[in-house]
């Protein structure tokens, strides 16, 4: 995920017009790699984790009973707090409209609407469980935007394995129809199995190895096909992680090799020993037989 667009904030290197508390503003705030930066991130990640276990706790009613009016205390400063985090945000970058549709901008401005809305719809404030996602300002604190090449191979191995999993999920669509409507027939609405949508739930939890036990078969033949269906269902769960492992595998080779391209066609992503092309046969590094 890329950062804030370092041309559009204020930074005291290329702003000369830019004033001194703008500038030291900004090197607090978003010059995450300076001392002071990573402190004050440092500081906001403890205050979102802060504030979101307030929330969280504010829920059980043991707690609420007991600490329900800190509860509420505590999460109007920490509101405060970061509405006064985001004005400042806003006071230090070059064009503030930019920033604040950015995804961090839209995302603090997220983290502090659920309690002024709470004033007009009741129970708003259970919304504030999107302040987590602040939490992401962690990669920048701790280096791990170094890692975003290993996610972009992820995403390009499932982008190139989704044909082949919506066909998986289309013939696991179809079986548990199949057999939802089976067990409807054998089973009846004596046993649980009401109709065929019901009888479809109980068609995926078995197939998917969940295993509820709110509907289960009673007859030796609806028992056979459950077992059927159970077995089944150890199958088809290694089917897409084969699919995409697959897939990723690819994709490494491929990033390995980035220059190992044909000389005759221009081909890549061959195996890490192949001599020959697989698209033409022609050979990728003349001589090197020789």
């Amino acid at each position: 995920m890329k950062d804030y667009p370092a041309h559009l904030l204020t930074d005291g290197r290329n702003q000369a017009g830019a004033k001194r508390w703008q500038q030291a503003l900004f090197v607090l705030i978003f010059k995450h790699d300076t001392p002071s930066g990573k402190l004050f991130d440092i500081a906001l990640i403890l205050a979102i984790l802060a504030s979101v276990l307030v929330l969280v706790l504010s829920t059980v009613d043991r707690y609420n009973r007991g600490y329900g009016q800190l509860f509420y205390y505590m999460e109007w400063a920490f509101t405060i707090g970061f509405t006064l985090e985001y004005a400042l945000r806003l006071a230090c970058v070059k064009n503030t409209r930019t920033y604040a549709k950015s995804f961090y901008g839209i995302v603090d401005l997220f983290a502090i609407l659920p309690t002024y809305l709470q004033l007009m719809l009741q129970g708003a404030s259970y919304l504030l469980v999107v302040r987590i996602l602040r939490i992401l300002r962690i990669f920048r604190v701790l280096k791990l935007t170094r890692y975003v090449g290993e996610a972009n191979a992820l995403v390009e191995a499932l982008s190139a394995s989704r044909r082949k999993i919506v066909v998986f999920v289309y013939a696991v669509f179809t079986l548990v129809i199949i057999f939802g409507s089976l067990m409807y027939l054998v089973e009846g609405a004596e046993h649980g199995f009401t109709s065929i949508p019901v009888s479809i739930y109980w068609s995926i939890v078995t197939l998917t190895t969940v295993g509820y036990g709110d509907i289960a078969p009673q007859t030796p033949l609806g028992q056979a096909i459950a077992s059927i269906v159970m077995i089944m269902g150890y199958g088809i769960i290694a089917v897409p992680t084969g699919i995409f492992a697959a897939e990723l595998g690819q994709v490494m080779v491929r990033r390995q090799r980035p220059a190992e391209s044909c000389p005759r066609c221009g081909m890549v992503g061959h195996e890490a020993d192949a001599h020959f092309c697989r698209h033409c046969g022609g050979e990728l590094k003349p001589g090197a037989q020789e």
